[in-house]
């Protein structure tokens, strides 16, 4: 199940760059496989990196993206960044889609995330997330407009 869309190109500073948004709906199967949709995969690549997320989800990075992330860590001093790269790196794996559009979350990862069938994939952006859908109906229930209104003032925005 699809809501939500495709993900977005912009060219700016010479570069071209992606924001993957959107909402999908889908099952983990036993093998611990997840179908990746197309305006999501189409931006990640056939191949990305699967990592932790700070909210107990999986974050899915392109190489690009995760370029980034990581050229930002190491321009922290050492003793604020270990943390963070360890987070972050440690347990990253390195999928593939199959012919199928699906990839393997490791054992590891799907444990961290707790999913066990329904998830829900999302667009975040420069990266996507994996969720287990429960969860992901729990965090969504504490964004409120009045929240996400403070924020905006907060910042400007």
């Amino acid at each position: 199940m699809r809501s939500g869309g495709k993900s977005l190109n912009f060219v700016g500073k010479g570069m071209e760059s992606v924001m993957l948004i959107g909402e999908y709906q889908h099952n983990i199967d036993p093998k611990g496989r997840v179908f990746i949709p197309v305006h999501i995969r189409d931006d990640l690549g056939g191949r990305f990196i699967v990592t932790k997320g700070i909210d107990g989800c999986l974050c899915a990075y392109s190489m690009s993206a995760l370029q980034v992330l990581e050229t930002k860590l190491r321009g922290l001093p050492m003793s604020r960044a270990r943390d963070l790269q360890r987070f972050f790196f440690s347990g990253a794996a390195d999928v593939e889609i199959d012919r199928q559009g699906r990839v393997l979350i490791s054992a590891a990862l799907r444990e961290y995330a707790a999913l066990t069938k329904d998830v829900v994939i999302t667009g975040q952006s420069d990266h996507a997330e994996i969720w287990d859908k429960q969860r992901w109906e729990q965090v969504c229930a504490g964004i409120t407009p009045e929240k996400v209104k403070k924020t905006m003032d907060e910042y400007a925005i």
